[in-house]
């Protein structure tokens, strides 16, 4: 009979009168309401509306045992004085006001709740291929941050965790899963690595809000061993160059996103790009895409490539709420070999060289060292064929390319103040010997040392045979008008 006594309720030691409880649509919710063990032995029910007319959803007799009714499931434990009453797939239909309670004659010592139904898209079927990752995000409100979190699988009416974290900003490990709680953005990443086909099940990702109530997302998954897909690609690339690559994917995935990352440590996607139209290519970037969807080929282009960047992952992306990453890409990393050791290294660790910077430097040292040897022999010609400057001396000769004069000293300074009355002109003297000199110009007149003095019987003018290929004088006057 469901009378309401509160007062009776408040006296049982652990009993909650109220409760609030917030679920989100397509998970559910877990209520544990707590009874005298005088109770223990009575009949448990679960009901909505208020009180008076309240409509049971599930009711037993059985004890420390499931009992499952539609969406609704119940468990009596005894031994703790506790039921757990438990709802899936939520809709907004379910929000409203409920009792647990325990059949009583006279009266029904129970707990009321009122649950709230958020508008979510958190149900879901997730695939993931044999020998791949998978990833899946489940977003939850901030004020549930500092809760803990966990992640179950269901078998035979129960729920046993495989991780849980009550640790913010870095991931928690355990076997082949990883747990990451960013609590910034109220988002909880689950990652499960090198699946299997044992890995598929129905799975929960639970936030425990306090001992009375949880709530938990539900999602199936199935793992799949399709012949299309390789499991691993090995390919290579010089350092600051480019490779290409090349996944299938199953036909079932045509029209989804696809998407090839980089994995660095636990950071599973630290640099991605994403396709999402078919044959267009993605945006210029470090990774280019182009998605073939008659042929279900992803291809694409990686530059710049770095020891850091060797493992990608192409993958599919359904929705928002999970990534299957399908094809691992390994790049083996190559460092082009000195020109002073000859020593080639691959390597996966140590900071990359750039291809093209190196060769550029190469270059440029090629051609210094032949600027300065070119620099050098003309020295040394130039030294060869240049004239001798032997010192002050009168008469010591002057070679310029087979031609030898007298050298001749300058006394310019001791020229006349009235160079009308004076005639002053250079004596240059043909050096005995049969070679002969081709003048044809000023530039070809080199002399260390040039001596001019007056002669009393100085000509006006001298004549000079522009003319004749070879010309010889005996005597060079410089006019004095």
């Amino acid at each position: 009979m469901k009378i309401i006594l509160t007062f009776t309720l408040l006296m049982i030691p652990g009993v909650v009168s109220s409760m609030r409880v917030t679920g989100y649509s397509g998970g559910g919710v877990m209520i544990t309401c707590g009874y005298d063990e005088a109770y223990r032995g009575n009949e448990k029910y679960f009901c909505k509306g208020q009180w008076s007319t309240c409509t049971d959803q599930i009711k037993t007799e059985e004890k420390n045992k499931w009992v499952q009714k539609d969406r609704f499931s119940l468990y009596d434990d005894t031994t703790s004085g506790v039921f757990t009453v438990t709802i899936r797939d939520l809709s907004e239909r379910d929000s409203g006001t409920h009792y647990c309670g325990t059949e009583n004659f006279g009266l029904d010592p129970n707990t009321k709740v009122d649950l709230k139904v958020i508008t979510d898209q958190q149900n879901r079927s997730v695939r993931g291929y044999s020998g791949g990752n998978i990833i899946i995000n489940f977003k939850y409100e901030k004020k549930h941050k500092n809760h803990e979190k966990y992640v179950c699988k269901s078998a035979a009416d129960q729920c046993f965790t495989v991780i849980n974290t009550n640790r913010a900003a870095e991931w928690k490990h355990d076997r082949r899963f990883s747990v990451h709680d960013d609590r910034s953005a109220g988002l909880l990443r689950l990652f499960i690595r090198e699946l299997n086909e044992n890995d598929s099940g129905e799975y929960n990702i639970t936030v425990k809000v306090s001992e009375e109530y949880s709530f938990f997302s539900e999602f199936n998954l199935n793992i799949r061993d399709d012949d299309c897909c390789v499991k691993s690609i090995s390919l290579s690339a010089a350092a600051g160059g480019s490779v290409n690559i090349s996944c299938k994917y199953p036909q079932s995935h045509r029209s989804d996103v696809k998407f090839l990352c980089w994995r660095s440590g636990d950071d599973l996607c630290a640099e991605e790009t994403s396709v999402n139209q078919s044959r267009r290519w993605s945006p210029e970037g470090k990774i280019q895409l182009y998605d073939d969807r008659e042929e279900q080929l992803l291809t694409g282009s990686i530059s710049h490539v770095t020891e850091q960047h060797s493992e990608y992952w192409c993958g599919v992306q359904s929705d928002r709420g999970h990534k299957s990453f399908i094809t691992r890409v390994l790049i083996r990393v190559t460092v082009q070999s000195s020109p002073f050791t000859g020593v080639s290294r691959t390597s996966t660790s140590l900071p990359s060289l750039n291809t093209s910077s190196g060769s550029s430097l190469m270059v440029l040292l090629v051609l210094v060292l032949l600027v300065l040897i070119i620099s050098g022999l003309s020295f040394l010609f130039l030294c060869g064929d240049s004239p001798s400057q032997t010192g002050p001396g009168e008469h010591e000769v002057v070679s310029y390319t087979g031609c030898d004069y007298e050298e001749i000293k300058d006394t310019h300074k001791q020229l006349p103040t009235n160079p009308s009355s004076n005639c002053v002109y250079a004596t240059v003297q043909k050096a005995t010997g049969d070679s002969q000199c081709c003048i044809t110009s000023a530039e070809d007149l080199n002399y260390a040392v040039v001596n001019f003095h007056k002669e009393s019987d100085c000509p006006d003018s001298v004549s000079i045979r522009n003319n004749q290929d070879y010309s010889e004088y005996a005597a060079v006057s410089h006019l004095t008008a």
